[in-house]
Protein backbone atom coordinates (compact mmCIF):
# COMPACT_ATOMS: atom_id res chain seq x y z
CA UNK A 1 0.00 0.00 0.00
CA UNK A 2 3.07 2.53 0.65
CA UNK A 3 4.07 1.88 -2.62
CA UNK A 4 0.83 2.65 -4.00
CA UNK A 5 0.95 6.14 -2.02
CA UNK A 6 4.18 7.10 -2.75
CA UNK A 7 3.59 6.47 -6.42
CA UNK A 8 0.54 8.54 -6.36
CA UNK A 9 2.34 10.94 -4.68
CA UNK A 10 5.25 11.48 -6.62
CA UNK A 11 3.39 11.33 -9.87
CA UNK A 12 1.10 14.15 -8.36
CA UNK A 13 4.09 16.35 -7.55
CA UNK A 14 6.08 15.87 -11.21
CA UNK A 15 3.07 16.92 -13.63
CA UNK A 16 2.61 20.28 -11.19
CA UNK A 17 3.47 23.46 -12.76
CA UNK A 18 5.83 24.17 -9.45
CA UNK A 19 8.27 21.02 -10.36
CA UNK A 20 8.99 22.50 -14.15
CA UNK A 21 9.36 26.02 -12.36
CA UNK A 22 12.03 24.80 -9.93
CA UNK A 23 14.24 22.56 -11.79
CA UNK A 24 14.53 25.96 -14.24
CA UNK A 25 15.02 27.87 -12.01
CA UNK A 26 17.43 26.10 -10.06
CA UNK A 27 19.22 24.75 -13.21
CA UNK A 28 19.39 28.81 -14.79
CA UNK A 29 20.62 30.04 -11.42
CA UNK A 30 23.11 27.89 -10.33
CA UNK A 31 24.55 27.47 -13.85
CA UNK A 32 25.07 30.95 -14.49
CA UNK A 33 26.21 31.76 -11.14
CA UNK A 34 29.26 29.19 -11.66
CA UNK A 35 29.90 30.54 -14.56
CA UNK A 36 30.41 33.98 -13.38
CA UNK A 37 32.68 32.46 -9.70
CA UNK A 38 34.78 30.13 -11.64
CA UNK A 39 35.77 33.55 -13.86
CA UNK A 40 36.52 35.39 -10.97
CA UNK A 41 38.08 32.43 -9.30
CA UNK A 42 40.36 32.67 -12.44
CA UNK A 43 41.17 35.94 -12.20
CA UNK A 44 41.82 35.26 -7.84
CA UNK A 45 44.21 32.88 -8.65
CA UNK A 46 45.76 34.76 -11.47
CA UNK A 47 46.67 37.41 -8.88
CA UNK A 48 48.20 34.71 -6.83
CA UNK A 49 50.61 33.22 -9.14
CA UNK A 50 51.78 37.34 -9.92
CA UNK A 51 52.04 37.67 -6.72
CA UNK A 52 54.39 34.72 -6.13
CA UNK A 53 55.81 35.81 -9.07
CA UNK A 54 56.78 39.66 -7.72
CA UNK A 55 57.80 38.47 -4.35
CA UNK A 56 60.43 36.02 -5.46
CA UNK A 57 61.74 38.34 -8.06
CA UNK A 58 61.77 41.19 -5.35
CA UNK A 59 63.75 38.64 -3.11
CA UNK A 60 66.46 37.77 -5.52
CA UNK A 61 66.84 41.99 -5.47
CA UNK A 62 67.74 41.81 -1.82
CA UNK A 63 71.42 41.26 -0.69
CA UNK A 64 71.36 40.95 2.76
CA UNK A 65 69.91 38.71 5.40
CA UNK A 66 68.56 41.36 7.24
CA UNK A 67 66.22 42.72 4.18
CA UNK A 68 65.21 39.41 3.71
CA UNK A 69 61.56 39.80 4.40
CA UNK A 70 58.98 37.97 2.44
CA UNK A 71 55.28 38.01 2.06
CA UNK A 72 53.26 34.44 1.66
CA UNK A 73 49.65 34.48 0.07
CA UNK A 74 47.15 31.94 0.67
CA UNK A 75 46.18 30.60 -2.40
CA UNK A 76 42.68 30.68 -3.56
CA UNK A 77 39.78 27.71 -2.40
CA UNK A 78 38.55 26.38 -5.92
CA UNK A 79 35.92 25.07 -3.31
CA UNK A 80 34.61 28.33 -2.16
CA UNK A 81 32.67 28.17 -5.86
CA UNK A 82 30.13 26.67 -3.70
CA UNK A 83 30.65 29.04 -0.42
CA UNK A 84 32.79 31.43 -0.33
CA UNK A 85 32.77 31.94 3.42
CA UNK A 86 35.23 33.99 4.15
CA UNK A 87 37.63 33.17 1.46
CA UNK A 88 37.61 36.90 0.01
CA UNK A 89 36.66 38.76 3.03
CA UNK A 90 39.72 38.17 5.09
CA UNK A 91 43.06 39.02 4.13
CA UNK A 92 45.30 36.69 1.95
CA UNK A 93 48.77 37.74 1.71
CA UNK A 94 50.78 38.14 5.04
CA UNK A 95 54.59 39.85 5.83
CA UNK A 96 56.87 36.84 7.33
CA UNK A 97 60.04 38.25 9.03
CA UNK A 98 61.88 37.29 12.30
CA UNK A 99 61.26 40.39 13.87
CA UNK A 100 56.98 40.01 13.49
CA UNK A 101 54.58 37.39 14.16
CA UNK A 102 51.74 37.73 12.12
CA UNK A 103 48.06 37.60 12.77
CA UNK A 104 43.94 37.45 11.33
CA UNK A 105 44.78 41.52 11.94
CA UNK A 106 48.18 42.13 9.70
CA UNK A 107 46.77 40.25 6.70
CA UNK A 108 45.93 42.30 3.72
CA UNK A 109 44.03 41.72 0.04
CA UNK A 110 45.82 41.27 -2.99
CA UNK A 111 45.32 41.97 -6.38
CA UNK A 112 42.61 44.42 -8.01
CA UNK A 113 39.13 43.83 -7.92
CA UNK A 114 36.36 44.53 -10.52
CA UNK A 115 33.60 45.68 -8.82
CA UNK A 116 30.24 44.43 -10.94
CA UNK A 117 32.10 40.61 -10.84
CA UNK A 118 32.29 40.69 -7.19
CA UNK A 119 28.88 41.66 -6.67
CA UNK A 120 27.60 38.54 -8.34
CA UNK A 121 30.90 36.51 -7.51
CA UNK A 122 29.14 37.18 -3.80
CA UNK A 123 26.33 34.62 -4.48
CA UNK A 124 27.98 31.50 -3.94
CA UNK A 125 26.26 28.40 -4.98
CA UNK A 126 25.19 27.74 -1.29
CA UNK A 127 23.69 30.90 -1.31
CA UNK A 128 20.97 29.58 -4.04
CA UNK A 129 20.02 27.25 -1.98
CA UNK A 130 19.61 28.84 1.33
CA UNK A 131 17.23 31.22 -0.25
CA UNK A 132 15.50 29.72 -3.36
CA UNK A 133 15.67 25.77 -2.75
CA UNK A 134 14.24 26.54 0.91
CA UNK A 135 10.93 28.21 -0.25
CA UNK A 136 10.58 25.79 -2.95
CA UNK A 137 10.71 23.36 -0.56
CA UNK A 138 8.00 25.40 1.37
CA UNK A 139 5.74 25.70 -1.41
CA UNK A 140 6.00 21.84 -2.19
CA UNK A 141 4.58 21.00 1.56
CA UNK A 142 2.41 24.15 2.61
CA UNK A 143 -0.26 22.07 0.97
CA UNK A 144 0.71 18.55 1.38
CA UNK A 145 -1.68 18.01 4.38
CA UNK A 146 -3.83 21.11 4.72
CA UNK A 147 -4.88 20.70 0.54
CA UNK A 148 -5.98 17.26 0.67
CA UNK A 149 -7.44 18.36 3.77
CA UNK A 150 -9.62 21.06 1.95
CA UNK A 151 -10.13 19.11 -1.23
CA UNK A 152 -11.63 16.39 1.25
CA UNK A 153 -9.29 13.61 -0.84
CA UNK A 154 -7.85 13.23 2.43
CA UNK A 155 -10.67 12.16 4.32
CA UNK A 156 -11.21 9.63 1.08
CA UNK A 157 -7.63 8.05 1.68
CA UNK A 158 -8.27 7.13 5.10
CA UNK A 159 -11.78 5.21 4.24
CA UNK A 160 -9.15 2.82 3.02
CA UNK A 161 -7.04 0.66 5.21
CA UNK A 162 -4.02 3.01 4.81
CA UNK A 163 -1.63 3.83 8.24
CA UNK A 164 -1.89 7.25 8.80
CA UNK A 165 2.33 7.62 9.41
CA UNK A 166 2.55 5.50 5.96
CA UNK A 167 0.47 8.62 4.33
CA UNK A 168 2.96 11.35 5.86
CA UNK A 169 6.08 8.90 4.67
CA UNK A 170 4.53 8.62 1.33
CA UNK A 171 4.53 11.93 1.05
CA UNK A 172 7.76 12.84 2.10
CA UNK A 173 9.36 10.47 -0.08
CA UNK A 174 7.89 11.44 -3.01
CA UNK A 175 8.37 15.24 -2.36
CA UNK A 176 12.02 14.94 -1.47
CA UNK A 177 12.48 12.53 -4.63
CA UNK A 178 11.46 15.74 -6.93
CA UNK A 179 13.16 18.12 -4.68
CA UNK A 180 16.30 16.02 -5.42
CA UNK A 181 16.02 16.69 -8.97
CA UNK A 182 17.06 20.02 -9.37
CA UNK A 183 19.05 20.26 -6.21
CA UNK A 184 21.40 17.11 -7.99
CA UNK A 185 21.13 18.20 -11.89
CA UNK A 186 22.25 21.78 -10.84
CA UNK A 187 25.36 20.30 -8.72
CA UNK A 188 26.21 17.86 -11.57
CA UNK A 189 26.28 20.79 -13.76
CA UNK A 190 28.57 22.74 -11.42
CA UNK A 191 31.23 20.04 -10.92
CA UNK A 192 31.25 19.53 -14.82
CA UNK A 193 31.74 23.05 -15.58
CA UNK A 194 34.46 23.03 -12.73
CA UNK A 195 36.19 19.99 -14.31
CA UNK A 196 36.39 21.58 -17.75
CA UNK A 197 37.99 24.33 -16.21
CA UNK A 198 41.64 24.24 -17.29
CA UNK A 199 42.65 26.23 -14.01
CA UNK A 200 40.51 24.36 -11.41
CA UNK A 201 41.74 20.74 -10.87
CA UNK A 202 39.83 18.90 -8.35
CA UNK A 203 41.37 15.88 -5.91
CA UNK A 204 39.70 13.02 -5.08
CA UNK A 205 39.39 14.67 -1.32
CA UNK A 206 38.04 17.62 -2.97
CA UNK A 207 35.32 15.19 -4.53
CA UNK A 208 34.31 14.30 -0.94
CA UNK A 209 34.04 17.42 0.42
CA UNK A 210 31.61 17.81 -2.40
CA UNK A 211 29.95 14.59 -1.25
CA UNK A 212 29.03 16.47 2.14
CA UNK A 213 28.18 19.30 0.55
CA UNK A 214 25.45 17.50 -1.05
CA UNK A 215 24.63 15.33 2.39
CA UNK A 216 24.21 19.05 3.97
CA UNK A 217 21.81 20.35 1.50
CA UNK A 218 20.03 17.09 1.62
CA UNK A 219 19.17 17.20 5.43
CA UNK A 220 18.89 21.08 4.87
CA UNK A 221 16.09 20.90 2.42
CA UNK A 222 14.25 17.83 4.23
CA UNK A 223 14.01 20.57 7.48
CA UNK A 224 12.10 22.96 5.35
CA UNK A 225 10.42 20.39 3.94
CA UNK A 226 8.98 19.02 7.63
CA UNK A 227 8.51 22.92 8.62
CA UNK A 228 6.21 23.32 5.38
CA UNK A 229 4.49 19.67 6.41
CA UNK A 230 3.79 21.02 9.83
CA UNK A 231 2.33 23.97 8.72
CA UNK A 232 -0.28 21.91 6.45
CA UNK A 233 -0.57 19.54 9.23
CA UNK A 234 -1.92 22.81 12.02
CA UNK A 235 -3.64 24.95 9.25
CA UNK A 236 -7.09 23.63 7.68
CA UNK A 237 -6.91 26.29 4.25
CA UNK A 238 -4.20 26.29 2.41
CA UNK A 239 -3.67 30.02 2.11
CA UNK A 240 -3.61 29.99 5.36
CA UNK A 241 -0.48 27.70 5.19
CA UNK A 242 0.92 29.39 2.83
CA UNK A 243 0.87 32.85 4.72
CA UNK A 244 2.66 31.34 7.14
CA UNK A 245 5.07 29.45 5.34
CA UNK A 246 6.25 32.71 3.82
CA UNK A 247 6.44 33.95 7.02
CA UNK A 248 8.63 31.67 8.35
CA UNK A 249 10.69 31.54 5.26
CA UNK A 250 11.11 35.17 5.61
CA UNK A 251 12.44 35.28 8.87
CA UNK A 252 14.56 32.36 8.94
CA UNK A 253 16.20 32.76 5.90
CA UNK A 254 16.40 36.53 5.82
CA UNK A 255 15.66 38.72 8.93
CA UNK A 256 17.27 36.14 11.78
CA UNK A 257 20.46 35.75 10.21
CA UNK A 258 20.78 39.76 9.43
CA UNK A 259 19.63 40.87 12.96
CA UNK A 260 21.97 38.25 14.28
CA UNK A 261 25.31 39.99 12.18
CA UNK A 262 23.75 43.33 13.25
CA UNK A 263 23.65 42.76 16.99
CA UNK A 264 27.22 41.15 17.05
CA UNK A 265 28.59 44.12 15.02
CA UNK A 266 32.42 44.62 16.78
CA UNK A 267 31.90 46.92 19.80
CA UNK A 268 32.80 50.07 20.91
CA UNK A 269 34.07 48.16 24.35
CA UNK A 270 36.65 46.99 22.08
CA UNK A 271 38.93 49.95 21.84
CA UNK A 272 40.12 49.59 25.66
CA UNK A 273 41.27 46.54 24.91
CA UNK A 274 43.30 47.64 21.66
CA UNK A 275 44.80 50.55 23.90
CA UNK A 276 45.70 48.39 26.88
CA UNK A 277 47.11 45.50 24.34
CA UNK A 278 49.40 48.31 22.76
CA UNK A 279 50.70 49.53 26.30
CA UNK A 280 52.02 45.71 26.70
CA UNK A 281 53.40 45.63 23.88
CA UNK A 282 55.18 49.04 24.20
CA UNK A 283 56.88 47.93 27.50
CA UNK A 284 57.83 44.67 25.78
CA UNK A 285 59.78 47.00 23.02
CA UNK A 286 61.39 49.57 25.65
CA UNK A 287 62.52 46.78 27.64
CA UNK A 288 64.28 45.48 24.21
CA UNK A 289 65.81 48.60 23.60
CA UNK A 290 66.70 49.15 27.30
CA UNK A 291 68.74 46.30 26.54
CA UNK A 292 69.67 47.26 23.12
CA UNK A 293 71.65 50.18 24.63
CA UNK A 294 72.88 48.75 27.77
CA UNK A 295 75.03 46.53 25.02
CA UNK A 296 75.88 49.47 23.16
CA UNK A 297 77.14 51.46 26.56
CA UNK A 298 79.52 48.12 26.95
CA UNK A 299 80.62 46.90 24.21
CA UNK A 300 84.14 47.16 22.85
CA UNK A 301 82.93 49.90 19.98
CA UNK A 302 83.23 53.56 21.72
CA UNK A 303 80.03 55.35 22.46
CA UNK A 304 76.43 54.11 21.67
CA UNK A 305 76.29 54.11 18.02
CA UNK A 306 73.82 51.80 16.87
CA UNK A 307 75.30 51.83 13.09
CA UNK A 308 78.72 52.11 14.13
CA UNK A 309 79.89 55.09 11.60
CA UNK A 310 79.00 52.13 9.03
CA UNK A 311 76.51 54.64 6.97
CA UNK A 312 75.71 58.32 7.11
CA UNK A 313 72.39 59.22 8.66
CA UNK A 314 70.09 61.51 7.71
CA UNK A 315 70.35 64.68 10.10
CA UNK A 316 66.50 64.85 9.72
CA UNK A 317 65.90 61.48 11.24
CA UNK A 318 66.69 61.02 14.85
CA UNK A 319 66.69 57.35 16.68
CA UNK A 320 64.03 56.83 19.19
CA UNK A 321 63.53 54.55 21.37
CA UNK A 322 62.73 51.34 20.37
CA UNK A 323 62.83 49.97 16.91
CA UNK A 324 61.47 53.87 15.44
CA UNK A 325 63.04 56.92 13.44
CA UNK A 326 60.98 60.31 14.26
CA UNK A 327 61.60 62.72 11.36
CA UNK A 328 62.79 66.51 12.63
CA UNK A 329 59.81 68.32 10.86
CA UNK A 330 57.09 66.18 11.09
CA UNK A 331 55.59 63.45 13.18
CA UNK A 332 55.95 60.85 10.71
CA UNK A 333 57.12 57.75 12.55
CA UNK A 334 60.29 54.90 10.32
CA UNK A 335 59.96 51.59 11.60
CA UNK A 336 63.12 50.08 11.51
CA UNK A 337 65.28 47.47 13.85
CA UNK A 338 68.47 48.18 12.43
CA UNK A 339 70.45 51.38 11.78
CA UNK A 340 73.20 49.24 9.45
CA UNK A 341 71.28 47.06 6.39
CA UNK A 342 71.27 45.84 3.09
CA UNK A 343 75.28 47.80 2.60
CA UNK A 344 76.17 46.88 -1.24
CA UNK A 345 80.03 47.67 -0.76
CA UNK A 346 81.98 48.61 2.55
CA UNK A 347 84.44 51.69 2.38
CA UNK A 348 87.90 50.73 3.87
CA UNK A 349 87.34 52.72 6.69
CA UNK A 350 83.80 50.93 7.86
CA UNK A 351 85.47 47.58 7.89
CA UNK A 352 87.34 47.37 10.97
CA UNK A 353 83.75 48.36 12.49
CA UNK A 354 82.10 45.31 11.11
CA UNK A 355 83.39 42.87 14.36
CA UNK A 356 81.62 45.41 16.00
CA UNK A 357 78.55 44.87 14.24
CA UNK A 358 78.57 41.53 14.20
CA UNK A 359 78.69 41.27 17.72
CA UNK A 360 76.05 43.58 17.95
CA UNK A 361 73.39 42.43 15.39
CA UNK A 362 74.48 38.56 17.09
CA UNK A 363 73.09 39.93 20.24
CA UNK A 364 70.05 41.65 18.32
CA UNK A 365 68.99 39.37 16.57
CA UNK A 366 67.78 36.71 19.04
CA UNK A 367 66.34 39.92 21.04
CA UNK A 368 64.49 40.82 18.55
CA UNK A 369 62.59 37.10 18.12
CA UNK A 370 61.92 37.05 22.13
CA UNK A 371 60.44 40.12 22.11
CA UNK A 372 58.40 39.66 18.59
CA UNK A 373 57.00 36.80 20.42
CA UNK A 374 56.29 38.03 23.84
CA UNK A 375 54.44 40.48 21.97
CA UNK A 376 52.24 37.92 19.98
CA UNK A 377 51.10 36.36 22.82
CA UNK A 378 49.73 39.84 24.25
CA UNK A 379 48.05 40.63 20.71
CA UNK A 380 46.97 37.18 20.02
CA UNK A 381 44.94 37.49 23.43
CA UNK A 382 43.60 40.85 22.56
CA UNK A 383 43.31 39.12 18.82
CA UNK A 384 40.88 36.10 20.35
CA UNK A 385 38.49 39.08 22.81
CA UNK A 386 38.17 41.36 19.95
CA UNK A 387 37.36 39.53 16.78
CA UNK A 388 37.54 35.53 17.31
CA UNK A 389 34.99 35.42 20.11
CA UNK A 390 32.67 38.09 19.22
CA UNK A 391 32.80 36.10 15.89
CA UNK A 392 32.39 32.47 17.48
CA UNK A 393 29.40 34.03 19.83
CA UNK A 394 28.21 35.01 15.62
CA UNK A 395 28.28 31.57 14.77
CA UNK A 396 26.51 30.23 17.51
CA UNK A 397 23.32 32.86 17.50
CA UNK A 398 23.28 31.94 13.78
CA UNK A 399 22.66 28.40 14.74
CA UNK A 400 19.12 29.25 15.69
CA UNK A 401 18.21 28.90 12.18
CA UNK A 402 18.57 25.91 9.81
CA UNK A 403 20.22 28.68 7.61
CA UNK A 404 23.02 29.31 9.91
CA UNK A 405 23.50 25.36 10.60
CA UNK A 406 23.45 24.44 6.94
CA UNK A 407 25.80 27.72 6.16
CA UNK A 408 28.11 26.53 8.77
CA UNK A 409 28.64 23.33 7.59
CA UNK A 410 28.80 23.82 4.08
CA UNK A 411 31.89 26.67 5.41
CA UNK A 412 33.34 23.45 7.35
CA UNK A 413 33.53 21.41 4.28
CA UNK A 414 34.94 24.02 1.88
CA UNK A 415 37.21 25.32 4.23
CA UNK A 416 36.31 28.60 4.49
CA UNK A 417 35.47 28.67 7.70
CA UNK A 418 37.32 30.80 10.44
CA UNK A 419 39.04 27.47 11.49
CA UNK A 420 40.08 27.30 8.20
CA UNK A 421 41.49 30.57 7.61
CA UNK A 422 43.15 30.11 10.71
CA UNK A 423 45.16 27.42 9.22
CA UNK A 424 46.71 29.39 6.84
CA UNK A 425 48.03 31.37 9.53
CA UNK A 426 49.36 29.02 11.92
CA UNK A 427 51.74 27.71 8.71
CA UNK A 428 52.74 31.09 8.18
CA UNK A 429 53.77 31.32 11.42
CA UNK A 430 55.14 27.79 11.46
CA UNK A 431 56.94 28.64 8.29
CA UNK A 432 58.17 32.17 10.62
CA UNK A 433 59.72 29.31 12.89
CA UNK A 434 61.10 27.16 10.07
CA UNK A 435 62.97 30.91 8.71
CA UNK A 436 64.26 31.59 12.25
CA UNK A 437 66.03 27.94 12.53
CA UNK A 438 67.31 28.54 9.19
CA UNK A 439 68.51 32.02 10.07
CA UNK A 440 70.30 30.09 13.78
CA UNK A 441 71.64 27.33 11.15
CA UNK A 442 73.22 29.55 9.13
CA UNK A 443 74.55 31.74 11.61
CA UNK A 444 72.96 34.66 9.73
CA UNK A 445 72.33 37.18 13.08
CA UNK A 446 76.58 37.01 13.51
CA UNK A 447 77.40 37.05 10.01
CA UNK A 448 78.73 39.95 8.14
CA UNK A 449 76.04 39.09 5.20
CA UNK A 450 73.36 39.92 7.71
CA UNK A 451 73.93 43.75 7.00
CA UNK A 452 76.57 43.97 4.45
CA UNK A 453 77.16 41.92 0.66
CA UNK A 454 80.41 43.58 0.90
CA UNK A 455 81.58 39.73 0.00
CA UNK A 456 78.54 38.65 -2.01
CA UNK A 457 74.72 38.80 -1.73
CA UNK A 458 73.28 35.51 0.23
CA UNK A 459 71.70 32.75 -1.65
CA UNK A 460 68.03 33.39 -1.38
CA UNK A 461 67.51 29.93 -3.15
CA UNK A 462 69.21 27.51 -0.39
CA UNK A 463 65.78 29.56 1.44
CA UNK A 464 62.68 26.90 2.94
CA UNK A 465 60.16 27.67 0.65
CA UNK A 466 56.24 28.36 2.27
CA UNK A 467 53.49 25.94 1.13
CA UNK A 468 50.18 26.13 2.32
CA UNK A 469 48.13 22.62 2.41
CA UNK A 470 44.48 22.42 2.95
CA UNK A 471 43.40 20.00 5.94
CA UNK A 472 42.38 16.61 4.80
CA UNK A 473 38.65 15.40 4.23
CA UNK A 474 38.53 14.00 7.70
CA UNK A 475 39.30 17.10 9.64
CA UNK A 476 36.68 19.24 7.42
CA UNK A 477 34.31 16.17 8.59
CA UNK A 478 34.62 16.48 11.89
CA UNK A 479 34.19 20.22 11.69
CA UNK A 480 30.84 19.82 9.62
CA UNK A 481 29.41 16.73 11.57
CA UNK A 482 28.09 18.76 14.57
CA UNK A 483 26.26 21.14 12.58
CA UNK A 484 24.77 17.83 10.17
CA UNK A 485 23.99 15.89 13.13
CA UNK A 486 21.79 19.01 14.68
CA UNK A 487 19.77 19.31 11.23
CA UNK A 488 19.11 15.56 11.08
CA UNK A 489 17.74 15.89 15.29
CA UNK A 490 16.25 18.67 13.60
CA UNK A 491 14.03 16.34 10.85
CA UNK A 492 13.54 13.48 13.47
CA UNK A 493 12.02 16.29 15.96
CA UNK A 494 9.73 17.92 13.13
CA UNK A 495 8.80 14.41 12.16
CA UNK A 496 7.93 13.19 15.17
CA UNK A 497 5.99 16.52 16.08
CA UNK A 498 3.79 16.42 13.02
CA UNK A 499 2.74 12.54 13.35
CA UNK A 500 1.72 13.29 16.80
CA UNK A 501 -0.45 16.62 14.96
CA UNK A 502 -1.49 14.55 12.40
CA UNK A 503 -2.78 11.04 13.89
CA UNK A 504 -4.79 13.40 16.38
CA UNK A 505 -5.81 15.34 13.81
CA UNK A 506 -9.77 15.51 12.68
CA UNK A 507 -9.86 14.70 8.55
Amino acid sequence: MITTLIRRELLDNLMTFRFAVAVFIMLLLVVANTAVLIKDYERRLAAYNTALKTERQQLQERKTYSSGSLDVARPPNPLSIFNVGLDKRLGNEIWISYAFVPTLWDARMRGTTNPLLNLFSSIDIVFIFEVVLSLIALIFAYDAIAGERERGTLRLVLTHPVRRGHILLAKYISAMSCLLVPLLISLLLAVILLTTSTAISLSTGDFLRIGGIILSSIVYLSVFYFIGMLISAVTRRTGTALMLAMFVWGFWVLVYPNAVLAAIAPPEASQPRMVSAYEEIKQIWEAFDRERKQFLANDAFPGEDPDFGMVDVDPNWIWGSGHEYFHKDSSTLRYDYHAVSNIDKLSEASKPQVPHAQDYYRFLGPQIVNAAERAWLVRKQALEAIFVQPAIVDRILLRGSPVGMYDAATQAWVGTDLRGLRDFFEAARRYRRTLIDYYYDKNAFGAEQWFSADKGAVDWDSLPQFSFQRVDVATNAKRALPDVCILVMLNIILFVIIFLIFIKSEV
